[in-house]
């Protein structure tokens, strides 16, 4: 859920590249939509870039697709010690429990047929794992919820963390910047790196978005929200993470062998 902007995230459409969140941050801390200098403070403390945040009904959006909502930047979690390399793949300190247990997940009725196609195949491709976390598509009411973004959205889609040992409850999908062509691969991707974010998962190159964005070099943040090395994955650029912040339009990213390594270690 970044900016439209060639080379950028998810949020911007770019020319040559669009980032799963808008990948086009600034150095300097860029104010939009009203977020105040006490909500910057909450997002730094939290552990996330404020660089290009917007306010959005419920938090703000940050990093292009992540939605801390008021609650979260309300808390005070406690401080972690991380581990920051370059490339790796990284979870939260929040993630789902119960385990094991079936997530099951919903499309909204103002979505194209696309986006079904689409979390059927997202949910094939986490399910192709055998986890101890799965998903399961039904007609309505699911534990997170595919949506339409509010007319006007600067992203392509946005998601939260899990809280209280739930997935977080929805992700907003902007029709009008992903289109509907490549439902199962492009889109699918999409959703799939949206849900990523749901069950705890962080930009594999959180630390250094230049990698997959362009652009300046932006480092998300590391604290109290966690960014957590999971062991086995490499410390050396990883160019086709499915969590990697940005995407190039149409392109495919299945998971590859160190999101396996990824997945399993966690779920």
């Amino acid at each position: 859920m970044k900016t439209l902007k060639v080379l950028a995230p998810l949020a911007l459409l770019a020319a040559t590249s669009l980032s799963l969140s808008s990948c086009q941050e600034k150095a300097n801390v860029e104010v939009k939509n009203q977020v105040s200098e006490t909500t910057v403070s909450q997002i730094k403390t939290l552990g996330f870039s404020a660089a290009g945040a917007q306010k959005v009904a419920g938090g703000v959006i940050v990093e292009g697709d992540i939605m801390l909502t008021d609650e979260m930047l309300a808390s005070t979690p406690d401080y972690k010690m991380l581990r920051v390399g370059q490339d790796e793949q990284y979870r939260t300190t929040n993630l789902v429990g119960g385990l094991p247990r079936t997530i099951t997940i919903s499309v909204s009725s103002s979505l194209p047929s696309a986006y079904i196609t689409a979390t059927d195949e997202l949910i094939r491709r986490y399910n192709a794992q055998n986890l101890r976390i799965r998903f399961s598509r039904v007609s309505s009411g699911g534990n997170i919820v595919m949506s339409a973004a509010p007319s006007g959205s600067s992203y392509l889609a946005s998601a939260g963390f899990p809280s209280g040992g739930n997935p977080y409850g929805s992700v907003s999908v902007n029709v009008g910047a992903i289109g509907t062509a490549n439902a199962s691969t492009y889109i699918a991707t999409i959703l799939a790196h949206e849900v990523g974010h749901c069950i705890g998962f962080r930009h594999t190159d959180y630390m250094s978005r230049q990698y997959s964005c362009g652009g300046s070099a932006v480092n998300e943040g590391a604290s109290t929200v966690g960014a957590i090395h999971i062991p086995g994955t490499p410390t050396s650029p990883d160019p086709n993470s499915w969590m990697l912040a940005c995407i190039g339009s149409g392109a495919n990213r299945p998971f590859n062998a160190n999101d396996v390594t990824a997945l399993n270690y966690v779920y």
